[in-house]
């Protein structure tokens, strides 16, 4: 679906590289988690991606366009959620008549779906609304208009906990096998159980481009005090039951994911967990 090729990327000229010599795949059908440390490019990757930003090298290949050209047929397939954003004081009726016809599979039936789920009323004025609740109705908009690719930065921030479950629900029910979903945050035990797919960058290369499937085929999670199983481990971080450990999974063991661990993993010990997977 988006292939992204040799890409650099500044905010100026005397500005070092946000992004560089960065290459990337994205597959439809699938939900993929985008991790990295502050400053690494992921909301600049994705402003990138959404044609908000022009690459200084490169070129990101949107079902076979240049996402540069900003082709309407293009910019109406795509979806992207920023971190932080406004909304004007409009109705929410008033508003989806001024901006779904921007997007041809716009539903309006989906977006009251999407509202219920999250516990809105249509009747609404954006205006009123606090944070957490723009958000809400801004997601369930963006999961309406039915776009092949969407693209969310840190959207489970300013979500109170309920939020937080029936954003994970908002997801599962606007999935296909004709859509991706590409989600950028540190929140990462908001959305370990959903994830398809994990990408680790470091804004010059990507660490890790992983299916969960194959990653939990390759690696046991599991919380241990066992001395032998921490000298084992290919990462340990404490925890309440004495140590959360990453170990090869040599047996077929099948366990949940990490996600912060894995994270944590991946940075201290880059090319050792790469290897595990061409073992």
């Amino acid at each position: 679906m988006l292939e992204i090729k040799n890409l650099s990327f500044n905010y100026g000229r005397r500005k070092k590289e946000v992004l560089s010599h960065f290459s990337l795949s994205l597959r439809q059908g699938g939900i993929y988690g985008l991790l990295g440390k502050n400053g690494t490019g992921k909301s600049t990757l994705l402003a990138l991606i959404s044609g908000l930003l022009t690459p200084c090298q490169g070129e990101i290949i949107y079902k076979g366009k240049d996402v540069r050209r900003r082709l309407p047929d293009t910019l109406c397939d795509l979806f992207l959620v920023p971190e932080e954003f406004e909304l004007p004081s409009l109705t929410l009726a008033r508003y989806i008549k001024l901006n779904s016809c921007f997007y041809p599979r716009f539903s309006t039936e989906d977006m009251r779906r999407y509202l219920d789920l999250f516990e809105l009323d249509a009747d609404l004025n954006l205006g009123t609304l606090s944070m957490g609740q723009k958000k809400k109705v801004f997601m369930s908009f963006a999961l309406a208009a039915n776009t092949s690719l969407l693209l969310m930065d840190e959207p489970t921030n300013g979500l109170d906990i309920p939020g937080k479950s029936q954003f994970r629900k908002l997801i599962a029910s606007g999935m296909s096998d004709e859509k991706c979903v590409v989600i950028s945050t540190h929140q990462v035990r908001d959305i370990d159980r959903m994830l398809d797919h994990v990408v680790i960058i470091d804004g010059s290369r990507v660490l890790l481009d992983q299916s969960v499937a194959d990653i939990c085929r390759t690696f046991v999670f599991r919380e241990s005090s066992s001395r032998e199983l921490v000298g084992q481990a290919l990462y340990a971080l404490p925890s309440v039951e004495g140590n959360s450990l990453i170990l090869p999974n040599a047996g077929g063991e099948e366990t949940e994911i990490n996600l912060e661990l894995l994270f944590g993993a991946v940075l201290a010990e880059p090319d050792k967990i790469a290897a595990m997977f061409h073992a």
